[in-house]
């Protein structure tokens, strides 16, 4: 059935608006998601900032710079809306032919800035996380596991720059031809650091996971090396959302719309529940279980007398959670701490 109210415009321009306008409430929702995690990790850190010193109070400060910067980025999103389909609805060509002839306008040029900085700044938290899980096999191992992914954030950075300057020039867009070809190169190159940080990540803690199975029972160690902990870890959440943005932008299908603002706010997500496991103290770190160096926790018989018969002191090197047991028995006190 013909509509008589369509508005004069080629069908692919009115599924990209539509996709436009769906990317955006998903931008929203996202946000609000985001809000809570903050929220949630400005708590716990704040209350660890005296036993955490500088860390929690640097997560602290990160965090905000996220929100602040995601927030900035929420409100451009919702008044480029307002421009396009209220304020300029009658420009000739539609909606979409007004969001293409005014990159150049301050709200388009800090659309492209907060999300390009709100990128980068995931990728290095992912890249420090990395650097972490794998720092207990030695400083050595871990600079030399992340100094290729450290090269491919570099190029990211400039390319991201490029980007954004291009797709903000009179008469181009993030559709026009250089714009674009920036734009694939740059997610392809920033894909490409998540996805082999999150391979770097699973693997190392995949390795680690197999190792505890063969010492103790799967309920060890499972607040680190759960599945569930893995796939936070290694913020695999992102890299599948943003596998398939760079799919859908590269063959330039509209519908790359709404895997951009899920791809953004996922990337935020994600760095959130890195962090909200840090404030917990459940994450990931160096001293975690360092089975080359041997410092792992231990199990500890203590000295007691009963009866006429007595128990010595020994250490048994082998991980364990962090959960204090006494095991009452007839001759002996045992403990088990880390």
């Amino acid at each position: 059935m013909s509509n008589a109210w369509r508005p004069d415009e080629p069908a692919y321009d009115i599924f990209l608006e539509r996709t436009f306008l769906a990317g955006d409430f998903i931008s929203g929702l996202g946000y609000g998601v985001q809000i809570v995690l903050y929220a949630s990790c400005a708590i716990f850190l704040w209350k660890t900032r005296r036993s955490r010193g500088r860390q929690s109070l640097f997560l602290l400060l990160y965090t905000t710079i996220l929100l602040s910067i995601e927030t900035i980025f929420s409100a451009v999103q919702a008044r480029t809306v307002q421009v396009i389909y209220i304020d300029n609805r009658n420009y000739p060509g539609g909606p979409w032919a007004y969001f293409l002839a005014t990159q150049n306008l301050p709200i388009n040029v800090m659309f492209y800035a907060t999300l390009f900085i709100l990128t980068f700044l995931s990728d290095l938290l992912i890249l420090w996380r990395c650097w972490i899980i794998w720092g207990g096999s030695g400083t050595r191992i871990s600079y030399a596991v992340v100094s290729f992914p450290l090269i491919l954030v570099i190029a990211s950075f400039a390319m991201g720059t490029l980007w954004t300057l291009q797709s903000s020039q009179p008469g181009l867009s993030l559709y026009s031809a250089l714009p674009m070809a920036y734009g694939t190169s740059y997610y392809v190159i920033s894909l490409s650091v998540n996805i082999l940080l999150t391979v770097l990540i699973t693997v190392r803690l995949v390795m680690y996971r197999r190792k505890i199975s063969k010492i103790l029972p799967s309920i060890h160690g499972n607040h680190y090396l759960s599945l569930a902990a893995i796939f936070v870890e290694s913020a695999a959440l992102y890299s599948i959302i943003a596998l398939a943005f760079i799919i859908s932008y590269a063959v330039n299908n509209p519908i790359n719309q709404i895997f951009l603002s899920m791809a953004s706010s996922a990337q935020q997500i994600a760095g959130y529940l890195i962090v909200y496991r840090l404030a917990e103290g459940r994450a990931w770190n160096k001293s975690t279980f360092e089975f080359e160096g041997t410092l792992l926790p231990t199990l500890q018989f203590h000295h007691s007398k009963s009866a006429g018969t007595a128990m010595s002191e020994s250490n048994l090197e082998t991980p364990v959670d962090r959960t204090t047991y006494f095991l009452p028995h007839a001759r002996a006190h045992q403990t088990h701490t880390v």
